[in-house]
């Protein structure tokens, strides 16, 4: 499959134009309420906790239908499915602009959802992979480094928008950008797929029911591993500015410390692209991101004067999880069935995303800032233990 796919110099572009959509999608759909949120609540009286929980419902939406997004790209290439992300994502923009009545705000975030299942990381992974087969790991480690400046980009821009023309206008505006910008890299860069041969007949049935049952034993495992590590991550996207309020530390210092999580991930992945590449394989990179997160997680319940260190540290674990999440399924099972895989997996982890913002304001009720902090040490501790389950599979 690798032998049809696009040259070197045809794959940087492919890149490079995923990586500019992956940076436009991220920040106006996931990225979009921590700037538009207020604005849209102080202009229609909505409560906060309603204009936040569009956010909810969308990837609780991009989570039921991502098998679909999976084996869309399997059976046509990432091509048509991208560009209808950049439609949807265009035209739930352009709902959201002129929703004056709260349900039509929701089915704006709906539309939403079904352009993140069809636009954001997986389904950029997966074009990749059905590309390049297991040669994809290079190409999905430059893509995350785009992604990681998504917030750097786009929080400036949404303020700049709001501030000066207000929140309707800044969601015209992002429906311009994904018609006028995200849709012609869609349609002009990304090739057709190669064809997909097909798998060599098994040599005895038992060989193959044993072969089937590995791969199912290592993909609930994965499956497991990457929702446990989205629900700290959403949690902590969420919540970690007011977690740090919980500890006597004032908003600036707050919000000058979360800064440390955006710079980690991307010096992480960096790191990974120069060090790690083919080298190594990447089932090391997903025990390393497991580390690190449970590693910054417990210091940051158990001490408040190593919070930097902490941050820093989980930063760098959620950044190379992200590279982790799309280069481990491409060894650990049939590279031809790389899409569609890379849809089943992401369903968990994205309703875990949709509910853990409410499941941590609950939390915080009822215990406050350590009882989150201890539920996430707690969860990313069983991660450590389900990584290196899948650690001991891998190499059997």
């Amino acid at each position: 499959m690798e032998g049809a796919a696009p040259g070197a110099r045809n794959r940087h572009v492919l890149v490079s134009a995923l990586g500019i959509t992956q940076i436009l999608a991220w920040g106006s759909s996931y990225y979009l309420p921590a700037v538009l949120a207020a604005p849209i609540a102080a202009d229609t009286g909505w409560s906060l906790a309603s204009v936040v929980a569009g956010l909810s419902c969308g990837l609780l939406l991009a989570g039921l239908v991502s098998p679909v997004t999976g084996r869309l790209i399997q059976r046509h290439g990432g091509r048509p499915v991208l560009a209808a992300s950049s439609l949807l994502l265009a035209a739930a923009h352009a709902l959201m602009a002129g929703a004056t009545a709260y349900p039509l705000y929701l089915l704006a975030w709906l539309l939403m959802g079904l352009g993140m299942s069809s636009g954001l990381y997986d389904a950029g992974f997966a074009t990749l992979g059905r590309l390049y087969g297991q040669g994809a790991r290079g190409a999905i480690t430059n893509l995350t480094l785009f992604g990681g400046f998504a917030s750097t980009v786009c929080w400036p821009l949404s303020a700049f928008l709001v501030e000066h023309e207000g929140w309707r206008i800044a969601c015209l505006c992002y429906a311009a950008i994904h018609l006028l910008i995200c849709l012609p890299l869609h349609l002009w860069v990304i090739p057709p797929p190669p064809p997909v041969s097909m798998p060599a007949p098994a040599t005895a049935g038992w060989k193959q029911a044993s072969t089937t049952g590995r791969a199912r034993t290592r993909f609930i495992l994965l499956a497991s591993i990457q929702t446990l590590a989205a629900l700290i991550a959403s949690m902590l996207s969420v919540h970690l500015l007011t977690l740090l309020q919980f500890r006597g530390v004032g908003l600036a210092a707050a919000v000058a410390l979360g800064t440390l999580v955006g710079s980690s991930q991307v010096g992480a992945r960096v790191a990974e692209m120069l060090i790690g590449r083919n080298r190594h394989h990447p089932i090391w990179t997903m025990l390393t991101s497991v580390s690190l997160l449970a590693a910054g997680v417990w210091l940051l319940l158990a001490s408040q004067t190593l919070t930097a260190l902490a941050l820093i540290l989980y930063g760098a674990g959620n950044g190379i999880h992200t590279i982790a999440r799309g280069a481990l399924p491409l060894v650990l099972f049939d590279p031809q069935r790389y899409a569609a895989l890379m849809g089943k997996l992401a369903t968990p982890s994205l309703i875990v995303q949709a509910a853990a913002p409410s499941i941590g304001a609950l939390l915080l009720g009822v215990g406050g800032g350590n009882l989150v902090l201890t539920t996430l040490a707690l969860a990313a501790t069983v991660n450590l233990g389900l990584c290196a389950c899948l650690f001991a599979a891998v190499r059997r």
